[in-house]
């Protein structure tokens, strides 16, 4: 049950808290007042689309909060826990607008994201606007009010996830085919190419060692002549190493009377002895590798020359030979093994639409089962609301196998008559729209009572309508009201006369800013307000006393 609302800066509401009652709720005021303001301001807690528009002219945002009691065992608390929400006996549900469009939810001041917001909202508030009927009108959403009678939730996910499945299942398969075809057609090409790169077999990195190996072999004959040179400058009778060695033995013989200052130029030259030696070792290794081979730069160039050949073929690197042919051979072994693929997913989808079939063929069984006693308990509420003639019959029927989807199999249309005699014809061609709004009223009262919701709300369900009709729709509104909450938004003074509890909305301009108020009232401003809406702008002592009798029926 709804027990409070509170609104900041949302439209021309500046300010505003609700204290809601069980039983009928009535909110009444003239043509413009805001009585859209008030339920689009509950929407937007229950998760409807936030836009900037929504925030009061010249106010940084927009804060409604909505306050539910929850018993126990009302379905939502699964919900909750499932969140991380924990059971609550209270639901706080808020919604915070800025003036730039940006929304933040929240549900018992935890930050939540407004498509759970919009779960909550339908777990424990339903809601029949003025776009509802458009909505009765649509035969593909017929569907959705006998699946929700029905209890089908967990039948139709089940269809849904195999339906994905299926549909996957034959995008793979047709890959797979487009992948085949065009794989054959260049069947010939592949074959040569792959052979080709087989027999070239391209490394990685080898372009640059070959390259590396190249320059060497190109330069082997003046390189060797420049460490030929190097080791005559380190080996020969004047060279480096006879040098050392005789600077060495110059200090050796006189290294007794030099206290010692000798030693660490000795260590130096020592050092230097050995490192000379070392260097010599690689040079006439270098030298032994450097002689040079004709026949092996030969070779190389050929290599690198059918590496670079075979890279410009392809548009390519010579670096990125070694993947590409690995791609053609996967292409390649597509062709040869591509029949068995083909029979493995063919299989697969097999298995995934016989596992479709069997979900949707019990989806429909089910509605089957469940449209017969949705038109006895659709059909049962259409006498109080003085459609006594009209009967309404739900169809199943089985789509073409083109016309599958992720909603099962089945076409779920609503037919009514609304007269003895007269055929069975969709909604849009039998009923009026005074009919038509006491037909979703019908709906709406049966849902409610298979779902549980704990407050229900109304839009003008009552427009187009007078009289002794307008009054049956309040009455059947106030017996829905003894075991839910119900709030309701009229023009009909049949209907809001009825209210346990009735407020007034009104529009008033102050500084050229236009304000909407909301206002509870009492035994006699509830009596003028029934007057107002009886006789109009003027209030006659006429309507004063029709007001009265209207509360005095009630009451009896």
């Amino acid at each position: 049950m709804l027990t409070g609302l509170s609104i900041r800066d949302f439209v021309l509401i500046e300010r505003l808290d609700l204290e809601l009652e069980p039983g009928l709720c009535v909110l009444t005021g003239e043509t413009g007042a805001g009585k859209s303001i008030l339920l689009d301001a509950l929407g937007l807690c229950l998760g409807d689309r936030a836009s900037s528009g929504l925030v009061r002219r010249g106010m940084q945002q927009a804060d409604v909060t909505a306050v539910f009691d929850l018993p126990a065992s009302h379905a939502i608390q699964e919900l909750l826990e499932d969140h991380g929400l924990g059971e609550a006996e209270e639901l706080i549900l808020r919604r915070v607008v800025t003036s730039e469009g940006r929304s933040r939810a929240y549900a018992n001041d935890r930050p939540v994201s407004a498509a759970f917001l919009r779960d909550l909202g339908m777990a424990i508030v339903e809601v029949q606007g003025q776009h509802d009927l458009a909505v009765l009108l649509d035969p593909s959403n017929h569907r959705y009010f006998l699946d929700q009678y029905a209890g089908l939730e967990v039948d139709l996910a089940k269809v849904t996830t195999a339906f994905d499945a299926l549909h996957a299942a034959r995008r793979s398969l047709d890959d797979a085919r487009g992948e085949l075809e065009r794989a054959r057609a260049d069947e010939e090409f592949l074959r040569h190419v792959v052979e080709e790169m087989v027999a070239l077999d391209p490394q990685s990195d080898e372009e640059d060692a070959l390259a590396a190996e190249r320059s060497l072999l190109m330069h082997a004959e003046r390189l060797s002549e420049s460490l030929s040179e190097a080791l005559v400058s380190l080996t020969s009778e004047d060279g480096a190493q006879t040098g050392l060695r005789r600077a060495e033995r110059s200090l050796e013989r006189s290294m007794d009377n030099a206290a010692g200052r000798f030693d660490e130029v000795l260590s130096t030259l020592q050092r230097a002895g050995v490192e000379t030696m070392e260097a010599v070792a690689l040079l006439e290794e270098l030298s032994r590798e450097l002689i040079g081979d004709p026949a092996r730069l030969a070779v190389v160039e050929e290599r690198l020359f059918d590496l670079r050949a075979l890279a410009r073929k392809h548009n390519t690197t010579v670096s990125a030979l070694p993947a590409l042919q690995q791609e053609f051979a996967e292409r390649l072994a597509k062709v040869d093994s591509g029949e068995n693929e083909l029979s493995e997913l063919s299989r697969e989808v097999t298995a995934c639409r016989s596992a479709y079939e069997e979900s949707a063929a019990n989806l429909s069984d089910k509605r089957r089962a469940s449209a017969e006693t949705f038109d006895k308990a659709v059909n049962a509420e259409l006498p109080p609301l003085k459609l006594g003639d009209a009967v309404v019959e739900t169809s199943v029927e089985t789509l073409p196998e083109d016309r599958w989807g992720r909603d099962g199999m089945d076409r779920v249309a609503f037919q009514v008559t609304t007269g003895p005699g007269q055929r069975m014809g969709p909604l849009s061609k039998v009923a009026s729209g005074g009919e038509l709004s006491r037909i979703m009223l019908a709906l709406k009262v049966v849902l409610s009572q298979t779902r549980g919701s704990r407050t229900l709300i109304f839009d003008e369900v009552d427009r187009g309508l007078g009289g002794a009709t307008a009054d049956a729709v309040g009455a059947r509104l106030e017996q829905l009201a003894h075991h839910a909450q119900v709030l309701v938004v009229t023009h009909s003074p049949q209907v809001a006369a009825r209210g346990n509890h009735h407020w007034l909305i009104s529009k008033s301009t102050n500084d050229e800013r236009a304000k909407t108020t909301v206002d509870r009232l009492d035994a006699e401003t509830r009596r003028e307000e029934l007057a107002r809406m009886l006789a109009g702008a003027r209030i006659t002592d006429e309507a004063r006393a029709a007001a009265d009798s209207l509360i005095a029926a009630q009451a009896s």
